[in-house]
């Protein structure tokens, strides 16, 4: 089977979780991705040893990737990745802003000598303005960002649970990687791209600032809406908890009468329309809680999807485990097979396949032998 990114060259100089977000993905799609790794090897490689002794980040991240050690203070490891760059379709890097002009490989010098290169820079703040040159990880940016202020509960902000900015920033890397390749089909032109971690967050956090321009700043309130109640998570008989979203003054109609058992909370001034229900928010929730507290999570449930009512459990890893829609792949890695969370995309009749992660610098003397002229 031939995938989309087919022939496609990638060049990465990358680390940690962004970029090779971004190039996992290209790889995914058929392209070459080679990673250019220090000699001591992209740091995420030593986050921790769960997948027996490899990183969890590295192996989720460096699936069908080819690992290429330079020491790019060395003149014929520069010449090396110089002769990677003028054949490449495509350059990622997220070094910190100016260090890779240092080492002359400036953005504006590529462009120039390799017209079609599409290079795509990711940095914490962007090229320039008064924070480029901030160090930037993700819970800083979570932190700056303002995500944290509406994440957690009223005692505290809180991190969201995994690496949201910096998946974020790489996935809008690859969506304007694919842009890119699709305009350079026409015009035979690469292009220069730069995403900002900070804006890739600050765009989601459209709805809490235009709330927030609107004299209506959002709260923490744990896991539970800002605006709409009853949704909100709810405690079953034997101890499972529920979250259960109710949108509409018909889907609350129908949780009184089917799951409450209280038909006359329907037209009850009190909780009969949304606003109303939100300002007597500790009310209706305590009507939820009462009928949820007198049943066991499996009726329940049952009953809830009789009903048509919106809800999910509130799953730890655990039962995340053993979830009926959890799908894997399986991944080869220096030590041994790993299965891993499957990307969200299926493209119906394909069956596709995943590359090994490499161990560091597995191949550099192939690729060195294939794009240096031997002397």
């Amino acid at each position: 089977m031939t995938l989309p990114l087919s022939g496609v060259l990638v060049v990465s100089v990358e680390q940690a979780v962004a970029a090779p977000q971004c190039t996992c993905r290209l790889a995914d799609a058929g392209a070459r991705v080679i990673k250019v790794e220090r000699p001591e090897g992209d740091f995420a490689r030593g986050y921790d040893s769960v997948v027996h002794g490899e990183s969890a980040h590295f192996v989720w991240l460096n699936r069908g990737k080819e690992s290429v050690v330079l020491d790019l203070g060395k003149a014929d490891d520069k010449a090396v990745l110089e002769a990677l760059m003028a054949k490449a379709d495509i350059f990622v890097q997220n070094l910190k802003p100016g260090a890779l002009a240092k080492l002359g490989f400036a953005i504006s010098r590529l462009r120039e000598n390799y017209p079609r290169l599409i290079c795509c820079s990711i940095s914490g703040y962007g090229e320039s303005g008064p924070y480029a040159q901030r160090k930037a990880y993700d819970l800083l940016i979570q932190a700056e960002s303002g995500l944290s202020s509406v994440t957690g509960g009223p005692e505290g902000p809180a991190r969201v649970g995994v690496s949201v900015v910096d998946i974020a920033a790489g996935l809008n890397a690859y969506e304007a990687i694919l842009e890119a390749l699709f305009a350079r089909y026409r015009t035979d032109e690469g292009a220069e791209i730069s995403v900002s971690m900070f804006d890739a967050m600050a765009e989601w956090m459209t709805i809490p600032l235009l709330n927030e321009e609107g004299g209506n700043p959002f709260k923490r309130i744990g896991l539970a809406h800002p605006t709409i109640a009853p949704y909100g998570v709810f405690k079953t008989r034997d101890g499972a908890d529920i979250l259960i979203a109710i949108q509409n003054d018909r889907e609350w109609r129908i949780l009184a009468e089917k799951i409450l058992g209280n038909a006359a909370l329907a037209d009850n001034p009190k909780f009969a329309t949304v606003p109303q229900r939100l300002v007597n928010r500790t009310e209706t929730d305590a009507h939820v809680a009462k009928a949820f507290t007198a049943t066991d999570v499996e009726p329940l449930t049952k009953k809830l999807e009789a009903a048509h009512i919106a809800f999910a459990r509130v799953n730890d890893t655990a039962l995340l485990r053993k979830h009926p829609h959890l799908r894997r792949i399986a991944v080869d890695t220096p030590s041994g097979p790993a299965r891993v969370p499957a990307p969200a995309y299926r493209f119906a009749g394909e069956q596709r396949r995943y590359g090994p992660v490499p161990k560091l610098g597995e191949h550099t003397a192939k690729v060195k032998a294939e794009f240096t002229p031997q002397r």
